[in-house]
């Protein structure tokens, strides 16, 4: 039982599941699969086919889009909290970027069709998804127009 609670507690304070209330989270929190991932250890890679996203508990995970081996550039770094893998589970596109552990990392999955069979139930799950990818979209577009506007003409 403090296991479920700790799970709920994590999930109420990420971003995609903060405005979503406690009694519906139990619901995802009991769906919850633990995965371990040793450092260096690929979670999934760009192009995949997406079945899950993820949460960390513990750790730090890496998205790049090198596939194709060699010194990889992470172009996010996530750490506790934090909730990757989602976007393609929405849009039916394969995934957008690969994911490797940093360091070792304990992380807590969601099975695509879990997740779609929840969220007919729990609607509200769905407008903090919504919100949390607006979010990010926010960042990326800040971060594109100080990266323009950074370069020289």
């Amino acid at each position: 039982m403090a296991d479920l609670y700790q799970r709920v507690l994590l999930l109420k304070r990420t971003p995609v599941f903060s405005s979503v209330a406690t009694e519906d989270l139990r619901v995802i929190a009991q769906e919850l699969v633990e995965e371990v991932y040793f450092a260096g250890e690929q979670i999934f890679l760009v192009d995949e086919p997406a079945d899950r996203f993820y949460l960390i508990e513990e750790g730090l995970v890496g998205i790049h889009l090198n596939n194709q081996g060699g010194e990889k550039k992470y172009i996010n770094q996530l750490g506790p909290g934090d909730c990757f893998g989602e976007m393609a589970l929405f849009d039916e596109l394969p995934r957008s970027a690969s994911a490797d552990a940093v360091v070792d990392a304990k992380l807590l999955s969601l099975e695509k069709e879990k997740l779609l069979v929840i969220l007919r139930y729990y609607p509200a799950l769905g407008l903090g998804i919504i919100r949390a990818l607006s979010a990010r979209v926010r960042r990326c577009t800040q971060q594109l127009a100080q990266f323009t506007s950074d370069k020289p003409d």
